[in-house]
């Protein structure tokens, strides 16, 4: 039995596995299916990649810091390499970062409250934190973005919405209230910095909703804040005396900041690939990937092991995310 939108192929295709002879129209029909499962499923391979790829990420930031980068040097780092990277794609598309004293200024905003504050705040955290609860605190993000909406009148209150929000409350007490929650009580204040970071994350968004020149490119955007980020953090790191070489030959610190800054730009290249192909909102579903998987990691390369808190934590971060997330 055919469903409505199936096609006249489909249904050759499906009268003619039941029957006893082989049909010329067979090869064309089965090629058009295939075609429809491929677009189907593609935007779902993808999601399941940009998780996998994003989610390694803390753990390959805890290798880092573990072994003595300065998070510092490691943010100099985030945006100088990431910003070659994107550029390199950029010029690819023949979509380059638009160089006026009006982008200046988007691109300083935006470096320093998603790059230069929250990254140097979420390598401080990292050494001190399982991968898996940075994970998770990240996953704060789209709920503080919702969070900062709605008194600006950006977006409506909702009862939905709201329950999504005592979720995410809710988690973050799991994470930090219960004396069992967390392997040590001195990662308290470091889940809080990491969820510091969250919050300038979150103004990021708000800040581009509010401000992204009309007509820009996305990955053009990325890429010039990035290069603001390194130009600021520059001096800085000369001045600290925190700057993380990469000499030769690499050893476990060199391999994680390259891996890191790869991850970043060819995960953050696919979510502005499905978010322009399936849709913004498909697109945002991969919180939930890069959550799962961060913990996934942590537990696979630190062999990880969570209380029971942590995995409510979890579970009520997931559905938070479901319950702010857009539905159109």
């Amino acid at each position: 039995m055919t469903q409505e939108g199936d096609g006249p192929e489909l249904a050759g295709l499906q009268a003619a596995a039941t029957s006893d002879t082989w049909t010329e129209p067979l090869p064309a029909a089965y090629a058009e299916v295939a075609r429809r499962a491929r677009s189907t499923l593609w935007p779902f391979v993808l999601l399941l990649v940009m998780g996998i790829v994003w989610g390694s990420t803390f753990s390959l930031a805890k290798i880092a810091t573990e072994g003595g980068a300065h998070p510092l040097g490691l943010s100099l780092w985030q945006g100088l390499l990431g910003g070659i990277l994107l550029l390199i794609i950029c010029l690819l598309r023949r979509r380059l970062p638009v160089l006026s004293w009006h982008y200046a200024g988007f691109y300083l905003i935006c470096g320093l409250l998603g790059t230069v504050l929250p990254g140097t705040l979420f390598f401080y955290a990292a050494p001190h934190v399982p991968a898996g609860i940075l994970s998770i605190t990240v996953a704060t993000v789209p709920i503080l973005t919702y969070v900062l909406t709605v008194p600006l009148k950006l977006d409506k209150l909702s009862v939905r919405r709201s329950l999504g929000i005592l979720f995410g409350m809710l988690s973050v007490v799991l994470l930090v209230a219960p004396a069992s929650s967390l392997p040590s009580r001195e990662m308290v204040p470091w889940v809080l910095v990491a969820i510091l970071a969250s919050v300038f994350y979150a103004s990021e968004n708000l800040f581009v909703a509010l401000k992204r020149p009309e007509g820009s490119d996305v990955l053009a955007l990325v890429c010039g804040m990035l290069f603001m980020a390194a130009l600021v953090l520059g001096p800085v790191v000369w001045a600290t005396g925190t700057f993380v070489p990469l000499g030769l030959p690499w050893g476990p610190v060199e391999w994680s900041v390259i891996a890191m800054v790869a991850a970043n730009a060819v995960a953050y290249s696919l979510f502005i690939h499905v978010a322009s192909t399936a849709g913004p909102v498909f697109a945002s579903q991969t919180a939930y990937t890069v959550t799962i998987a961060g913990v996934l990691w942590g537990m696979a390369i630190f062999g990880e092991q969570h209380s029971l808190w942590i995995w409510a934590s979890l579970a009520l971060m997931l559905g938070g995310l479901a319950l702010v997330s857009p539905r159109r």
